[in-house]
């Protein structure tokens, strides 16, 4: 199973702790954290585009290409790209450029993302929020296919008759994966279509999501969709700490934070203490905690799961960047190589549960 990591490239100013980060800092900053993943030998780094003020990526392809002249075995991969909203031509050329300059490392993972305000920056109308992706996923998808590209046009995309699209990525195609938050129809897309899903988990009992992917491969198989492309990934929320407690008390505050900010806008109470303790327990879907804790958590999702890929956000509003380097190093050191092990190489539980 691949370990790795993703974010959004957190900025803004914590009241609270009066941590200030500009986007210059963030991003310097992301750049090293994506080197220390790679050092540490994790398999993949994400990315997300967001067009808000609390948010340096919007450009998630030219970010990772910086981290591209600092690495060197890491895959990068949006964590989404908002398909929606772009040019499928242009997200295809960026990311192609991007696996030309990273050695065949890009990755895209395209979806609907969490906000809006790309749809009114970019001349969308949300009333075309469904047609707008399932028809940009298809010509992106046929954009990877080959050096020539015909496209009958369609209500969001204009005709494309036999033109060639540069540069072409290293291996062909690029990795395309569908990310998803927990709809049937988008999971059981992604099995139609033959693409890797990457299910976002941010709250509830993990263990109930579990259904989606057997959903998945039933829609996989009914289309008769190649097997040898049906890869799974869950994204969730979490923290490393040197202890329990230590990771608690610098995860929480700016979790909450974010949480909090995002539930004013769409209507949900504020959280607590008490509710973020329930979320990291066990069967909560917080992956809060010491580096045992973490293993063991992540081995019981595999357990459930069964999938192929894991991605851990630990940098959720402003954590200090000291505390990201040091969560990183723990997840690389300690927690990485403990689920390899308990994993084996074909990947089923071994006797290890954790370190």
């Amino acid at each position: 199973m691949e370990l790795g990591l993703y974010t959004f490239g957190d900025v803004g100013f914590d009241r609270a702790s009066g941590l200030r980060v500009d986007p210059a800092e963030r991003l310097r900053n992301l750049i090293e954290e994506i080197t220390l993943a790679d050092q540490l030998g994790l398999d993949v780094f994400g990315l997300g585009e967001h067009h808000r003020p609390d948010y340096a990526v919007s450009a998630p392809a030219v970010a990772l290409a910086a981290a591209a002249a600092a690495t060197k075995r890491i895959r990068l991969t949006s964590a989404v790209s908002v398909l929606s909203s772009d040019d499928p031509v242009r997200v295809f050329q960026q990311f192609a450029t991007l696996d030309n300059l990273s050695g065949g490392r890009a990755e895209i993972m395209a979806g609907r993302g969490s906000f809006i305000e790309s749809f009114p920056l970019f001349g969308y109308d949300l009333k075309d929020y469904d047609t707008l992706f399932a028809e940009k996923l298809a010509l992106l998808m046929a954009l990877n296919e080959g050096e020539f590209v015909t496209w009958p046009g369609g209500e969001h995309t204009p005709a494309i008759e036999g033109r060639g699209v540069y540069p072409r990525p290293v291996n062909g195609a690029i990795p395309i994966w569908l990310a998803v938050g927990g709809t049937p129809q988008s999971v059981a897309r992604a099995g139609m279509l033959g693409l890797p899903v990457a299910l976002a988990i941010i709250g509830g009992e993990p263990a109930r999501f579990a259904p989606l992917f057997d959903l998945y491969r039933r829609a996989a198989e009914q289309a008769e969709a190649d097997p040898a492309r049906l890869r799974t990934s869950i994204n969730v929320h979490g923290f490393v700490g040197e202890t329990s407690q230590a990771a608690g008390d610098i995860f929480y505050g700016p979790q909450a934070a974010v949480m909090d900010r995002i539930g004013r806008e769409r209507g949900w109470p504020p959280t607590s203490r008490a509710q973020f303790e329930a979320a990291r327990s066990p069967r909560g879907a917080l992956f809060v905690g010491s580096p045992q804790e973490v293993t063991e958590k992540i081995l019981a999702a595999h357990e459930v799961f069964g999938m192929d890929r894991f991605l851990l956000q630990q940098a959720i509003g402003l954590v200090p960047h000291r505390d990201l380097m040091k969560a990183i190093e723990l997840y690389g050191d300690r927690v990485a190589p403990a689920v390899r092990k308990a994993l084996g190489d074909g990947g089923q539980m071994s006797a290890l549960r954790a370190p």
